[in-house]
C-alpha cells in the first residue's frame, strides 16, 4: 500500500473518481487499463502504475502530476536531468529548503517563476 501521510494513492484515485463521477469502468478505459486493475489499486491490493499512466489518471482527475506521483512514491522521470545539470546546487538548495513549510514552498516556487519567466506552479 502506498501512502503519503495518512492517504494512500488508491485512495486519492478513488475519492477523486468518485467526486468527478466517473465510474469505474469508464475510468478504466480511459486509462486503458482493466476495471479489475484500477479497482485493486484503489483497495491497494496493487502497485500503482508506471508514471505514464499516474500522469494521465492526474490529467482525467484535475490532480497534480507530481503530487500524484508522490502518493505513488515515484518521481517525476525529467527530475534526474534537471539535477544533474546542477548537481552540488541542487543538492544544497534542497538541503538548505528541506524545512519548508508547503506555504514557503509555494512562495518560493512562485518567486523563483518570475525571475525565470517560467511558470508551471498549480495552486
Amino acid at each position: 500500500m502506498m501512502t503519503k501521510g495518512n492517504e494512500t494513492f488508491g485512495e486519492r484515485v478513488r475519492q477523486r473518481r468518485e467526486e468527478k463521477k466517473i465510474s469505474l469502468r469508464k475510468f478504466a478505459e480511459m486509462v486503458d487499463v482493466s476495471p479489475t486493475y484500477i479497482s485493486q489499486i484503489e483497495r491497494g491490493e496493487f502497485s500503482p502504475p508506471k508514471e505514464e499512466k499516474i500522469r494521465l489518471m492526474a490529467q482525467i482527475l484535475g490532480e497534480n502530476e507530481d503530487e500524484l506521483l508522490s502518493l505513488a512514491n515515484k518521481v517525476s522521470s525529467d527530475l534526474p536531468a534537471i539535477i544533474q545539470k546542477h548537481p552540488k546546487e541542487v543538492a544544497t538548495f534542497l538541503r538548505t529548503a528541506s524545512n519548508l513549510s508547503p506555504e514557503q514552498w509555494k512562495k518560493l516556487t512562485k518567486d523563483i517563476e518570475k525571475q525565470t519567466g517560467k511558470g508551471k506552479h498549480d495552486d
